[in-house]
């Protein structure tokens, strides 16, 4: 586009459409969805299931939700597996946590799950998967 051309333009056109607008107003409005749905999903719900080494959902598992304190995992809320194997908690206060899982003669699994920022919610993609490799026997 020409200087004339430009020119010929209207003032509100040439001010809304340049780059000293158009950057700002699109971080403004990134912040804005982003913020939204921190908003929607901070409810500190953790969902997952618990599955032994061939896939079969385990009932009655614990499950501990352990939360990072400064220099360790610390833990934080611990329930039972229903009976497909599915768990859920209702209050993470944090951002980097770890769950585990065990059942006596079972086995025993322990993730580290990173979100995006405190309280977010989530529900695993993947089960835990209990080993009895990992219970020492």
């Amino acid at each position: 586009m020409s200087l004339e051309e430009d020119l010929a333009r209207p003032r509100w056109k040439r001010w809304l459409f340049n780059r000293f607008v158009l950057v700002p107003g699109g971080i403004g409005i990134i912040a804005i969805v982003w913020n939204a749905w921190v908003f929607t999903h901070n409810h500190g719900t953790v969902a997952g299931r618990v599955v032994d080494a061939k896939g079969a959902p385990v009932e009655g598992a614990e499950v501990k939700l352990w939360v990072f304190n400064f220099t360790t995992f610390v833990e934080q809320a611990s329930t039972q597996t229903k009976a497909d194997g599915s768990f859920e908690f209702a209050s993470n206060p944090s951002h980097n946590i770890q769950l585990s899982a065990e059942k006596a003669g079972v086995g025993r699994s322990r993730i580290p799950v990173r979100l995006y920022f405190q309280s977010e919610d989530i529900s695993l993609k993947r089960p835990l998967q209990l080993s009895a490799a990992e219970t020492g026997k």
